[in-house]
């Protein structure tokens, strides 16, 4: 595993529907989106995930925990910490959750501004949102202002 400051992250914005993934150098601060997996019912197919495992070699994973406005927890931020653990128990790797309040509502306008049509199930904006969430993560790690809390 890398040093901190080193590390090769992918991050996940966890959906019923589709999982949008980010992958991230810590030391670079960069992130960018991958191909969305699909999921059923808020379920991948882990072979998929295992061969997005074994391509990116990440050292740490971040998924995007999707709080209430107030902060509370929601349905969807138990079946997220519960994605996020399936992925820790079965790769071996740290997780962790972070704040995403607000993400898929700022990956619509960065969407928005770049021509996107409006038809999100069509064309996700699951990744650029991934995107965000670890950009957030990196934010915190460096103690900028807008850096989302982990959890």
């Amino acid at each position: 595993m890398a040093d901190n400051g080193q590390r090769l992250i992918l991050a996940f914005d966890f959906g019923t529907r589709r999982i949008g993934v980010a992958v991230g150098n810590e030391l670079l601060h960069s992130a960018r989106e991958l191909t969305p997996l699909p999921a059923r019912d808020g379920i991948p197919d882990w072979n998929v995930v295992t061969r997005l495992i074994e391509e990116w070699q990440p050292d740490l994973f971040v998924v995007g925990l999707p709080l209430n406005m107030d902060g509370t927890e929601s349905l969807m931020s138990t079946r997220a910490r519960k994605f996020g653990n399936r992925l820790h128990g079965r790769y071996g790797k740290p997780c962790e959750m972070v704040d995403e309040r607000g993400s898929t509502q700022e990956a619509k306008q960065i969407a928005h501004a770049a021509g996107h049509r409006g038809n999100y199930r069509e064309e996700s904006v699951d990744g650029i949102a991934a995107v965000l969430i670890l950009e957030g993560w990196f934010a915190h790690q460096e103690g900028l202002p807008g850096g989302r809390s982990a959890y």
